[in-house]
């Protein structure tokens, strides 16, 4: 599984230490907090590839945590998977009816924990499971560093690689200038917003050579996303 990022939200502290190391041997990123309101802080500020969430935290409950996780924009589609030592019928359809992805009742083996964890990854986001990105006609060899589309190899420069790999790794999701700046050059740079267009641009012009569909969509005041609706 490539490198993935996790937010964990737990206020058992043996147990969170566990799952912690679990997670870190499997090459996670894991941000972790015991607090509601400090997830959904986390969240907006790192985007996260999944979230583990326990039933009962401080400030918000987890099922209030999941509710407005599936509000937000940036979070939207996230996998959210319930942790709780309540195992009644009732709240396992509560937790799944509020957005949550799966749910895993206390006390529960880690390394359980870790397969249903990549499961929900590969359905969801299929890129992490690999080293070839693919959507439409399009394929990244993320190790090779080369990109196809329909066979056809495309030259691209470093930094439209990279916008393309985001994408590819976030099918669908709509990605603001802002957003793109953060994920692609880093938080700490200084770029303009209007070089984001320039690269779009120029990653556009490599990859639809040949009149090819535009899989790259402009989305008016919000940003870009990758599809097949994509309008040029």
């Amino acid at each position: 599984m490539g490198r993935a990022k996790m937010l964990l939200v737990e206020d058992d502290a043996a147990l969170a230490e566990l799952l912690i190391w679990h997670f870190k041997r499997e090459d996670f990123e894991v941000a972790h907090t015991v607090d509601g309101e400090e997830a959904l802080l986390l969240a907006q500020e790192n985007v996260p590839d999944i979230v583990l969430l326990d039933w009962m935290v401080e400030s918000l409950s987890g099922i209030e945590v999941c509710r407005r996780l599936r509000r937000m924009n940036g979070t939207a589609n996230v996998p959210i998977i319930m942790l709780t030592a309540r195992g009644e019928e009732e709240d396992r359809v509560r937790g799944l009816e509020t957005g949550a992805d799966d749910y895993v009742t206390k006390p529960f083996s880690p390394r359980e924990l870790v397969a249903r964890v990549g499961a929900v990854l590969r359905r969801v986001r299929p890129a992490l499971a690999g080293e070839t990105l693919t959507f439409a006609d399009v394929e990244m060899d993320t190790v090779g560093h080369k990109v196809r589309r329909g066979g056809q190899v495309i030259p691209l420069g470093p930094t439209e690689f990279r916008l393309l790999k985001h994408f590819l790794e976030h099918p669908g999701w709509v990605f603001s200038r802002e957003r793109l700046l953060d994920s692609v050059w880093g938080q700490d740079s200084d770029i303009e917003l209007r070089t984001v267009d320039v690269h779009i641009r120029r990653l556009r012009k490599a990859i639809n050579v040949g009149d090819r569909h535009d899989i790259i969509r402009t989305v008016r005041s919000a940003g870009y996303a990758l599809d097949t609706d994509g309008m040029a």
